[in-house]
């Protein structure tokens, strides 16, 4: 399952420059897990997994350009 952008942004792996990312490739995460920030005009929206599973691809850069729908991560959902 696709994590997708919930709107264009800047898209953020820590919540602060030099903090630990909130999830890397082989994280385990919850349906409430936040896996990143996207920032818009100096607006931070933290996003959620939506589901349960370990995350198995990020495909895009800290502090890169985002899409509305774009895909973000890779999750394998547990069964």
């Amino acid at each position: 399952m696709f994590v997708r952008a919930a709107n264009l942004g800047t898209f953020y792996r820590s919540p602060k420059p030099g903090a630990p990312s909130y999830v890397d490739v082989g994280s385990r995460v919850t349906n409430d897990t936040e896996v990143c920030l996207i920032e818009v005009m100096k607006l931070f929206t933290p996003l959620v997994a939506g589901t349960k599973g370990e995350v198995r691809e990020i495909y895009v850069n800290d502090g890169a350009l985002v899409e509305f729908d774009q895909p973000l991560f890779l999750v394998r959902v547990d069964s």
